[in-house]
């Protein structure tokens, strides 16, 4: 059985935050052999608990299998991407703000493996906004907006 850590964690963070039925892991090992990185503990585990959640604006907190192995394969893949923006490949974007910018784990160098980044979708800027998937979450959901981590 599967503990409910992550969800407690998350009711107690965002009382609205909307839960999907648990990812199998096979369907977790889909995001490595898609994207050729492994998957973070912290993000494994939560996503074994519910995969994906959302707040209560539909945004969402931390995307779906589905949509990590999507979103991350259009930005690697889209060429007007490429031309403009450094690239990609060495994250994982596993959530967004709902205003372009993107949230993600920095999986090559692995010297930072539980790091959240945020991308900045104007002016490409990568940077640290918090030490761990938990972080993250406890970071966003005791901020004013969207722009929480400027």
């Amino acid at each position: 059985m599967v503990s409910a850590m992550w969800r407690d964690m998350i009711r107690r963070l965002y009382q609205d935050a909307e839960f999907s039925a648990p990812a199998a892991d096979a369907e977790i090992d889909h995001i490595e052999r898609r994207l050729g990185q492994p998957v973070p503990d912290a993000l494994r585990g939560l996503l074994r608990e519910s995969n994906g959640v959302r707040d209560e604006y539909g945004a969402g907190l931390v995307w779906s299998v589905r949509e990590i192995v999507e979103q991350n394969a259009e930005f690697r893949a889209n060429s007007d991407f490429s031309a403009h923006y450094m690239s990609f490949e060495q994250l994982m974007f596993m959530a967004d703000n709902g205003g372009g910018d993107q949230f993600a784990f920095v999986r090559v160098p692995a010297g930072r493996p539980d790091d959240v980044f945020v991308w900045d979708h104007e002016t490409d800027e990568r940077k640290r906004v918090a030490l761990s998937l938990a972080d993250y979450l406890d970071r966003r959901a005791r901020s004013d907006g969207d722009d929480w981590y400027r």
